[in-house]
């Protein structure tokens, strides 16, 4: 019997930090990235190459890459919104440019200056670019379960975006719960539909457990056949042009879940543990995950120490 498999992208870098208030130096911030490869994540979003004035979390991120360790076995991903940041990120030496599109048209004013389908077009032009340059190249569908300013978003219309985006030969297409509506009947259904509309082009799921949803819907995007979740160490995160957009579903919450059901995942559990509880100090603050808090489970047996032998023994 085959092994199930899911690839997780480790998100607390980019899409963690971007909406938290205490700004994170660079060097928590290259050890964040160190610490998510010692818990087992192989591809990474450092950070986007977008205005600092707009989002200030992301400021240096072109330092920022030229401080991480270079392997062949790990991708780091980098946030481009427009040509002018694809450079920037080509130049800092990024392996895979993600672009970001957005299903409704309010969302895309606000989230980056365009109409929605302005934003599929400039998102296929970024992956076609980053393609040529000898690099990887996907994009996110955002919003895609709902919107904050316009409510429910009809799934015809993401799997229209989809086949437009398939067309530019993106690595793979993700779906992003953006403020954290979805559910997972909802999720079971849109991640079929993409899948069956875009042919080989692996599903990608970003979900946010801002109703407490995140995990239910990312086991059903997992029966439907979706190849890689995305996910941040202690659940941090949130969209700074989405009201209420709380947190992304947390790294170690998703591993509990998956390694008990059998889904391999490549990732050790309690070293995520460990290292969302170094993060948490890192924010100053308590963090969403539960798993961090609960711990595993079955938890590792004591060791007991004992008692050095004698020979005094009495009869």
């Amino acid at each position: 019997m085959t092994e199930r498999t899911i690839e997780i992208v480790e998100v607390a870098p980019r899409d963690g930090l971007q909406n938290e208030k205490v700004l994170v130096s660079l060097e928590d911030k290259a050890q964040l990235v160190a610490r998510a490869i010692a818990s087992g994540a192989r591809r990474i979003e450092v950070g986007s190459f977008v205005n600092p004035k707009k989002v200030p979390q992301m400021a240096g991120t072109d330092e920022l890459v030229a401080m991480l360790p270079r392997r062949d076995d790990v991708t780091y991903i980098g946030l481009v919104m427009n040509q002018r940041g694809l450079d920037r990120a080509l130049a800092a030496g990024i392996d895979e440019a993600g672009a970001v599109c957005v299903a409704t048209d309010t969302f895309a004013m606000r989230n980056q200056g365009q109409t929605s389908d302005e934003s599929v077009a400039v998102a296929a032009d970024i992956v076609r670019a980053a393609i040529a340059a000898g690099k990887g190249g996907q994009v996110t569908i955002g919003a895609a379960f709902g919107c904050p300013f316009e409510g429910e978003v009809s799934p015809g219309r993401v799997v229209a975006m989809a086949r437009m985006l398939a067309q530019a030969g993106p690595r793979e297409i993700a779906l992003a719960d953006t403020i954290g509506v979805a559910v997972p009947a909802q999720v079971s259904r849109l991640v079929t539909a993409v899948r069956a509309a875009i042919g080989d082009i692996p599903v990608r799921v970003h979900l946010h457990n801002t109703r407490n949803t995140g995990i239910a819907n990312a086991w059903a995007a997992v029966e439907a056949g979706a190849a890689t979740l995305d996910a941040a160490l202690g659940g941090i995160g949130g969209c700074p042009f989405a009201p209420n957009a709380t947190g992304n579903i947390a790294t170690e919450d998703l591993l509990y879940m998956l390694d008990r059901s059998g889904v391999a995942t490549g990732y050790d559990l309690s070293a995520a543990i460990e290292h969302a509880h170094w993060l948490e100090g890192i924010m100053g603050k308590p963090l969403p995950a539960m798993v961090s808090r609960a711990g595993s489970f079955p938890a590792p047996a004591p060791t007991l120490a004992l008692a050095p032998a004698t020979s005094d023994t009495k009869a």
